[in-house]
């Protein structure tokens, strides 16, 4: 074997990647060091030799953007990170997956310099670099100018078998070759080995093949993964190919190098021992017994990338300045975008309805909404999993985005809820647009993965989800969401809104686009709601506190504070009536979202809900769960603890007790208790 000495500084550099990942592991006595040994080579090819950026700063826009969809191989980004100067120091690397380190056991974007999105669930990461690329894509349609390419940059994944046994690889893969993003490469990292064992297990597909279908461009190198020329020219090819994204293929060998371990799943998902890590380094030609070793030559090596990015990102901002003197109204927009700030007055043209305006389900009034300030906003961008006509999220003003039409705002995503939300998310990320996505509210069941990584990494996508609840009708059980909004209100940094009528709706929209720190829902009813009369009740900017007094009581204080959210508000109103002429004093509370009342200070909470009135009621067509917080001890719930059926609605609210009689009833039977 050669010494450190003789060894090429290409040899030199991608042992130390892989060293430094397996003793990272090994320190840890946790973690997966098998698919970094096997992809460094790829690795230090695309890095050194293709990848765009700048480790002095990191979210410069037009750098290249790599996602290592298969988040296990962690050590492998770190390692990357670390070597190329974005400031994580050897003391990160060998804090690998402990508490308060910068090295989780997979990225997470926002905590690590240079990750770019959180991966770990298998498929994510790719579906999350489709939507980079389309945003891309727009972004280059919209502002570049002959010589003055100014968003002009690639997108790179390394992605793995379990990648593509996720369905979510086929939602993903599907609309990028459709759309022909022809700045996406998919490097494969093909080491037949999972969890279980060898993929034949369960997976014999033959990807190139499937790939080809999907119209991408699909290339092979075969057991080539040491073999940095052959890697190199792949990657040239598929930057050459302009209307198709690319796939490379690679045979690699997990756990390159390890004796007893290479080829298995040992290498996976564990540490490779003491004597089998001296062994592995024997094998490369290193020092048996050092840990954590980084050779100078090759710091200094991959060092070459800190130079090399301050020049790329000089070079840009001298072409940005010159095109900012050519084109200054387009570099206004541009500006806007990237800095995505509410323009003054985006909102004037948002109507205020009137009750004479006639009942509206709030996804019409919605539709309504924004498309008054659509136009105000050119970075907002979006659409549904084929259901635009049933949410109503169709922008007036802008043609479907597709292939050679890349600049329009409206998204197609077809039957694809799991991957528009990821792609939304990977829209949002990528900078200069902010998207929503659409489907009916039951549909987070496929495409909560993503809303939940969304939450995770606290990015302000907006999800428009109607069809809300039992009052859908006649579609039946397996299409009412009972238990959806408790489920997603338990989810951290998530934002739930749940308007009760139009002007309810108008302002959910704008606490949704004013809310910077994570995702909002917008929960939307499929039926016709009345329009309050906001000269008799209070007005709807009380959405932006969560929760307010919409109709007081007539006295000094309440005998039963009534509370609701969405398409029930209105029955609380009537019950309100018909408790006050029976004299039994009512107040109702509107209770769009939960989230944005808990945010608000103690004092204005107790204003909303005495802490004195014992007596509440929540009504709400959906699970109880949860309700327990804000109705107390002593009050109770109107909710539904089973699963809908298939009926009109006006009998589906009757027979789950959703009923002006049945909340009168209620009320009375608490203030009795």
């Amino acid at each position: 074997m050669a010494s450190l000495e003789k060894m090429t500084i290409e040899e030199l550099t991608i042992n130390t990647i892989r060293t430094l990942s397996m003793d990272a592991v090994q320190k840890a006595n946790s973690g997966h060091p098998g698919a970094p040994m096997a992809l460094a080579p790829s690795a230090y090819v695309l890095w050194k030799k293709f990848l765009k950026f700048n480790p002095k700063n990191p979210n410069w826009f037009n750098r290249d953007r790599f996602i290592l969809s298969n988040g296990h191989a962690a050590m492998l980004l770190y390692s990357m990170l670390y070597l190329c100067g974005f400031g994580l120091t050897l003391d990160d690397i060998k804090n690998f997956r402990q508490w308060g380190s910068i090295t989780p056991g997979h990225p997470e974007h926002g905590l690590t310099p240079g990750v770019e999105t959180t991966t770990g669930p298998l498929g994510q990461g790719i579906m999350t670099s489709v939507g980079m690329a389309m945003a891309e894509a727009h972004l280059a349609e919209k502002f570049n100018r002959e010589g003055f390419n100014i968003v002009d940059h690639y997108t790179y994944v390394f992605c793995s078998d379990g990648d593509f046994m996720e369905g979510a690889s086929n939602e993903a893969a599907s609309l990028a070759g459709h759309l022909g993003l022809g700045k996406l490469i998919f490097i494969y990292d093909d080491n037949h080995i999972s969890i279980e064992g060898n993929t034949e297990l369960a997976y014999t597909d033959n990807v190139a093949m499937r790939f080809e279908g999907y119209n991408w461009h699909v290339q092979n190198v075969g057991d080539n993964a040491n073999n940095l020329d052959l890697l190199s020219d792949a990657i040239t090819k598929a930057k050459n190919v302009k209307d198709k994204p690319s796939l490379i293929l690679v045979r690699t060998h997990i756990g390159y190098g390890s004796p007893h371990k290479q080829d298995t799943s040992e290498s996976h998902g564990s540490p490779l021992g003491e004597e089998e890590v001296k062994l592995t380094k024997k094998f490369y030609g290193w020092p048996e017994d050092e840990k954590f070793l980084v050779p100078e030559k090759a710091l200094e090596h991959m060092h070459e990338a800190i130079e090399a990015g301050k020049s790329l990102e000089e070079e840009w901002h001298k072409k940005y300045n010159d095109y900012k003197t050519k084109y200054p109204d387009l570099a206004l927009q541009f500006e806007s975008a990237l800095k995505a700030d509410l323009p003054e007055g985006w909102d004037k043209n948002i109507p205020v309805f009137k009750p004479t305006d006639g009942a509206m389900a709030t996804r019409t009034s919605s539709s309504k909404v924004i498309n008054a300030f659509v136009e105000n906003i050119p970075w907002l961008i979006g659409g549904s999993g084929d259901l635009s006509p049933s949410t109503d999220t169709i922008m007036k003003i802008s043609g479907y985005l597709e292939k050679g039409k890349y600049s329009n705002r409206n998204i197609a995503w077809g039957v694809r809820e799991h991957g528009m939300c990821a792609a939304s998310s990977g829209i949002t990320l990528h900078g200069g647009l902010r998207a929503f996505a659409s489907t009916f509210f039951i549909f987070t069941d496929y495409a909560r993965p993503a809303i939940r990584l969304a939450a995770l990494m606290e990015l302000p996508v907006i999800y428009v989800m109607t069809h809300d609840s039992i009052g859908l009708g006649e579609d039946g059980p397996t299409h009412q969401p009972v238990e959806h909004l408790a489920s997603l209100r338990a989810m951290p940094h998530m934002c739930i809104i749940r308007p009760a009528d139009a002007n309810e709706t108008a302002y959910a929209w704008r606490a949704a686009l004013m809310r910077k720190d994570g995702p909002t829902i917008l929960v939307l009813t499929r039926q016709k709601l009345p329009i309050f009369d906001r000269n008799k009740t209070a007005g709807a900017e009380g959405v932006f506190k969560g929760a307010y007094i919409l109709s007081r009581e007539k006295g000094k204080s309440p005998d039963i504070i009534l509370i609701a959210s969405g398409s029930e508000v209105q029955l609380i109103i009537e019950a309100q009536t018909k408790l006050i002429s029976e004299g039994i004093d009512a107040r109702v509370v509107s209770m769009p979202s939960w989230e944005l009342f808990k945010a608000q200070a103690q004092k204005y909470r107790d204003e909303v809900l005495p802490p004195s009135v014992k007596a509440r009621l929540a009504v709400e067509a959906g699970s109880p769960f949860g309700w327990c917080e804000w109705v107390g001890d002593n009050g109770d719930v109107i909710g539904i603890s089973k699963f809908g059926a298939s009926a009109p609605l006006n009998e589906l609210f009757k027979h789950y007790g959703f009923t002006v009689e049945n909340i009168v009833s209620k009320a009375k039977s608490l203030i009795g208790r």
